[in-house]
């Protein structure tokens, strides 16, 4: 016993001397939605000539390093997604379309000789092998086939022209090979009269012609230009020259690339939601601790300290592993804060049941037991958290993907944290001589409130257990028609379209702003207030050119609008998450029903999946009614409340195991009573818990988090409710129709609630 005590403390040590180390040493890297910058997820495209496989995508990777690189971005992150995708994103860049344009267009630098003037016609009287593009002024051109490509370019430079005033310039250099082939094809041209149009070379990038200069009269015919470099001259700004460098020499793309999503996010926007999430953290956690410090008195203290070393092993997880923080994982490490004190509570629960049950308790044998004894449904509740955390990490992308790393990474430290860390401090109190001689100090010794009036009411709620399945069938049913009559309102990571939230001068009526911007041609576009001074509009895809003109309109409406986050999703891309968005429900409940059959009985599995679905038909159904948008960081709440709701009902099952492991001629409604009376205490404690971390997280949190932390109130509170009142009658209505129509019993003697 000593030594397993010696062997925890070392343990606690070393991981909290590690914590420190890696919290001091090595920064949690911000995700942009925190930071502020520009993620867009490109998408590789087959041509008739190139096929979009891994391979290509990687050589595009490459491609777009060079371009990102040569950008200037700081910090960039470039990485390849499955076998057609490439997440990009650049901190700090707040001109989304300039980014993009960068790196989507393909770069097909190809060098023309120009036939003479086109006619007026579509293809104008281009033969076969020709093509017709206007050139810089708009007079469409005759063009032979390419005679070079930029696969012969060495390097291209943006320079400008302080001598003759002439303006920017891209300056560009051939290799050996392009040498020879730009002295031909220049030699060539310069055989026609000066002024003749069939003295110019045309350059075309992507189907553009970006110069077409004339070949100088100096240029002798037959010579051509033999040094190798040329100039590209235009109406260029230094960006534009900069830019057009900077694509020669990143090189053409193998494939074409496509923006599938995008998503930019303010710097200001990521600092409100970084101060407001750490306010709603450190207020929550107070709360917390107070909490169960009045419940659990010096126990509730050490384990209020175990909370804050819980939080430390989270943040050095976070770091070690090079997770990326987002939004909603800053709100997922806000939450764990909240499930961290269940385990404490089951284990504190457990030993004052101990408590009462023996004739000369002692602090440390009573501990000893509450540890043994609530360790299964410890575990059990962690796991199940951890299979939803899990499928968030490889069902769901972005930050909800980010959220399940968090919420992981918590679990896994809540259970350190009480589970060692906690045990640890309060098996050193419960030895010292000033706590034996003082047993109530320890919260150990008291049955407490909630205990004590089951006691006297000695309720037998799964005595009529087809009212509580009445009075859930009746809320679903509610729920469900929200669905039906106010139908179910997608975000766009779903349905595909751009969502711009602005942060305008002067507030804006969202009714006012839907009527500009439908008389400006977007009929459709979905108007909701956000804050005091904010407004988001969430419309179809949008061009950039429409984009600018919803930006107009607002602006004009709230004397100033400033972009604070743009969200651009492709409707494939919608189509992708939203059926991912599926798959994970359906694994979810999969999995836990699996999970529960191997660890129960099909019985309790059965049920606690039924309570699940009932738990997530009622929270969608509320957001139906409210008329909240069903988006990424919902489902992230979604996933978390089936964690939580089944988390409660493996308490409620674990005990039933053990009761009927004691009595297996009891009926079971009567071990269902008396195991839902026992563990009812837990339930409320941690509920509470729970609830005032969310309720600091919803007044606290900010816009972007009021609907994550309502979800998950609202998730919590069915959830709660759902593993008492309708998992475990249903457990009662299936083992009876299981077997047969029960005769009817003599009841029998009930012992009390354990306390």
């Amino acid at each position: 016993m000593i030594r397993s005590a010696r062997v925890r403390a070392l343990f606690a040590l070393a991981v909290i001397a590690v914590s420190v180390y890696i919290a001091v040493t090595v920064p949690v890297r911000l995700g942009l939605d925190l930071r502020g910058g520009t993620q867009i997820v490109l998408e590789t495209r087959s041509t008739p000539t190139a096929k979009a496989d891994r391979a290509a995508t990687d050589r595009t990777l490459e491609v777009l390093r060079g371009r990102v690189d040569a950008l200037g971005v700081a910090e960039p992150t470039l990485v390849r997604s499955g076998a057609h995708r490439i997440i990009v994103e650049l901190p700090g860049v707040q001109d989304p379309k300039q980014a993009a344009d960068v790196l989507g267009r393909t770069a097909q630098l190809t060098f023309h000789p120009v036939l003479g003037p086109a006619g007026s016609g579509k293809s104008g009287d281009a033969k076969a092998g020709e093509r017709v593009l206007p050139d810089e002024s708009g007079q469409r051109l005759r063009l032979a086939a390419s005679a070079m490509t930029g696969k012969e370019v060495k390097g291209a430079d943006a320079r400008f022209d302080q001598e003759t005033g002439a303006g920017w310039h891209v300056t560009v250099d051939f290799d050996r090979a392009g040498r020879a082939q730009w002295a031909k094809l220049t030699s060539e041209a310069a055989c026609r009269a000066v002024g003749d149009p069939t003295r110019r070379v045309a350059i075309v990038l992507d189907d553009r012609i970006i110069s077409s200069p004339q070949v100088a009269p100096s240029v002798a015919c037959g010579t051509g230009i033999a040094d190798g470099s040329t100039q590209i001259t235009g109406s260029f700004d230094d960006r534009e020259a900069r830019e057009l460098a900077l694509l020669i020499n990143g090189g053409a793309l193998p494939v074409p690339v496509e923006t599938v999503e995008q998503h930019t996010v303010g710097p200001t926007l990521g600092a409100q939601a970084i101060t407001a999430s750490a306010w709603a953290a450190a207020i929550g956690t107070a709360l917390t601790a107070l909490f169960i410090i009045v419940v659990y008195r010096l126990m509730g203290a050490l384990a209020a300290v175990a909370l804050l070393a819980y939080g430390l092993i989270s943040y050095a997880a976070l770091a070690a592993l090079g997770a990326t923080l987002t939004l909603p994982g800053l709100a997922g490490f806000v939450l764990a804060i909240g499930m961290a004190v269940d385990a404490n509570v089951l284990v504190f629960e457990r030993a004052r049941e101990e408590h009462a049950a023996r004739h000369r308790p002692t602090g440390r044998s009573v501990l000893t037991a509450g540890f043994r004894n609530a360790f299964s449904a410890i575990a059990d509740s962690n796991i199940t958290t951890l299979i939803a955390a899990l499928l968030l990490f490889f069902l769901a992308s972005g930050p909800v993907r980010g959220f399940g790393v968090t919420l992981g990474i918590g679990v896994v430290a809540s259970m350190v944290s009480a589970l060692v860390i906690t045990r640890v401090l309060a098996d050193f109190a419960v030895s010292r001589r000033w706590v034996h001689r003082r047993p109530r100090l320890t919260g150990l010794a008291t049955t407490g409130r909630v205990r004590d009036a089951l006691a006297r009411r000695d309720p037998r709620p799964m005595r009529r257990p087809r009212r509580w399945l009445a009075a859930s069938a009746v809320v679903l049913a509610l729920a469900g028609a929200g669905i039906v009559v106010r139908g179910l309102d997608l975000g766009v990571e779903f349905t595909g379209g751009r969502l711009i939230e602005y942060d305008t001068t002067r507030a804006v009526d969202p009714e006012r702003a839907r009527t500009a911007l439908a008389e400006a041609g977007h009929p459709r576009a979905v108007v909701q207030s956000s804050g005091e001074s904010g407004l988001t509009v969430r419309t179809q895809a949008l061009t950039d050119a429409q984009a600018d003109e919803v930006t107009r309109t607002v602006g004009s409406l709230g004397g100033g609008a400033q972009k604070v986050r743009d969200e651009l999703i492709g409707p494939s891309m919608g189509d992708e998450l939203r059926r991912n968005a599926l798959v994970a429900l359906g694994v979810a409940l999969g999995a836990q029903l699996l999970y529960l059959a191997a660890r129960f009985r099909w019985l309790f599995g059965t049920a606690a999946v039924a309570a699940l679905a009932h738990d997530v038909v009622i929270l969608v159904g509320v957001f139906a009614w409210l008329g909240k948008p069903l988006d990424g960081v919902f489902l992230a709440a979604l996933l978390t409340v089936i964690g939580y709701s089944v988390n409660d009902s493996v308490v409620v099952f674990d005990r039933i195991r053990e009761l009927v492991r004691r009595d297996r001629k009891a009926p079971l409604a009567e071990v269902t009573d008396r195991a839902i009376v026992q563990t009812l205490p837990r339930t409320v404690n941690t509920g509470l818990g729970a609830l005032l971390i969310l309720a600091s997280l919803a007044v606290l949190g900010g816009d972007s988090l009021t609907d994550f932390a309502l979800a998950l109130l609202i998730g919590i509170v069915v959830g709660t409710y759902s593993s008492v009142f309708t998992a475990a009658p249903i457990a009662v209505e299936l083992h009876r129709r299981g077997q047969g129509r029960p005769r009817p019993a003599r009841l029998r003697k009930r012992e009390p609630a354990r306390t």
